[in-house]
């Protein structure tokens, strides 16, 4: 069983961002979760971490989640113009770094549709991808809910493609965790991010937003390659995830340019 966490511990001030922080909003932001068993992780981060592991069934699994967004009035916290808008979709492992003890996140790579992918892919040197992506949403105004929610991505890296549906009938469901709040912190309140740079080093970056107003839905299909390429998750795997949450709009703090360690 995971420990108990209160959001309240985790919530922190938003460290003033300047130069080159980014503001944005996500839209049509969701996290689509799967708990698959612990040695599929095996090779994919540094000893420096360790799984953040969950107990379902009472087997020992590891989380790993797609993250689709469209990124809205993206702009640089110190100069705020122009305003970019741009699809993206996160692979990210849930972590431990043993030399802090964060809970955070471990990046497979990111998908982005947008030629400022130059930037962050070959000035920065991060595992991110161009990709062609597409949502067709429909969202009830009246009950918040999506009627309606897929996204294809055409990728060389990471092809792609999820339906999802929300309901007044869906409920949190989040088996090896005490309570709902204690899934809701691990889930969505991660603000350290770590991944393999693209020369092989270690990189880090940080991001800060405040309580995600998540709900729950069900999923319709999704086929996402990159999952079943690796062997984490297999395609008929991922008809059946561990949960899905979406929020239609929020607003994140992205502190950049990234680190490189060691």
């Amino acid at each position: 069983m995971q420990k108990s966490r209160k959001l309240e511990d985790y919530l922190i001030e938003r460290p003033q961002p300047k130069g080159m922080d980014v503001l944005c909003g996500l839209k049509h932001f969701a996290i689509i979760t799967y708990a698959v068993p612990v040695d599929r992780f095996q090779g994919l981060f540094p000893e420096r971490f360790q799984l953040d592991s969950v107990e379902v069934n009472g087997q020992k699994m590891g989380l790993i989640s797609v993250v689709p967004l469209i990124n809205v009035d993206f702009t640089l916290a110190a100069f705020p113009f122009p305003k970019f808008t741009m699809g993206q979709t996160d692979y990210r492992i849930y972590i431990v770094d043993t030399e802090t003890g964060e809970h955070c996140v471990w990046f497979l790579g990111t998908t982005l549709d947008s030629w400022t992918l130059a930037v962050p892919r070959y000035v920065w040197s991060m595992p991110w991808h161009a990709g062609k992506i597409r949502f067709n949403c429909a969202l009830n105004e009246t009950t918040g809910l999506y009627e309606k929610y897929r996204m294809k991505t055409s990728s060389a890296w990471a092809q792609a493609s999820v339906e999802l549906v929300q309901s007044e009938s869906d409920t949190f469901d989040f088996p090896g965790f005490p309570d709902t709040e204690s899934a809701l912190v691990y889930l969505t309140h991660p603000l350290a991010g770590f991944y393999y740079r693209r020369d092989n080093k270690l990189g880090t970056y940080r991001v800060w937003h405040k309580e995600l107003q998540v709900k729950p839905a069900k999923l319709r299909s999704a086929n996402f390659k990159l999952l079943s390429d690796l062997g984490i998750v297999k395609v008929a795997e991922q008809q059946s995830p561990y949960s899905v949450l979406i929020e239609p709009i929020n607003e994140f703090t992205i502190y950049l340019p990234p680190t490189v360690i060691g």
